[in-house]
């Protein structure tokens, strides 16, 4: 196996745990020759190679990326990491304690926006909870 290989392979891994199966499947799956380069970049790069170090636990790279993704305005990400903050154990106050740091760095807009991303992400984890909880 080369390097590149496991450098994949760990961003895979990694990537499936915060972001999970059926984000990372349907990110695939949606990828085309054009865009795959940058989905294997991103994987290799950034899930393999920073998210991996252990200079930092996952729930610290979590909160760290809604803060750079509100500076950033990339409500996209934004939501897909606000649901890794969860899948990392990042609870809901800490969330709302960036986002209200993010108000004083970076702007109400900015800091607002994000308020609602991750207010509507929020309620989509309670429903699919009350879902999941519902069905045997």
């Amino acid at each position: 196996m080369s390097d590149d290989e496991s450098r994949r392979e760990r961003g895979m891994r990694v990537r499936r745990e915060v972001l999970g199966d059926s984000h990372v499947d349907r990110s695939m799956a949606n990828a085309t020759d054009f865009t795959r380069v940058v989905q294997e970049y991103v994987t290799a790069s950034c899930w393999g190679d920073v998210w991996t170090r252990p200079g930092l636990d996952r729930r610290t790279r979590s909160l760290l990326n809604l803060a750079m993704l509100t500076a950033l305005n990339r409500p996209h990400e934004f939501s897909v990491h606000v649901r890794g903050a969860f899948r990392n154990g990042c609870t809901q106050d800490e969330i709302q304690e960036v986002l209200l740091q993010t108000a004083a760095y970076c702007g109400a807009p900015a800091a607002l926006e994000s308020f609602r991303l991750a207010q509507q992400v929020i309620e989509q984890l309670r429903e699919e909870t009350a879902v999941g909880s519902t069905s045997a």
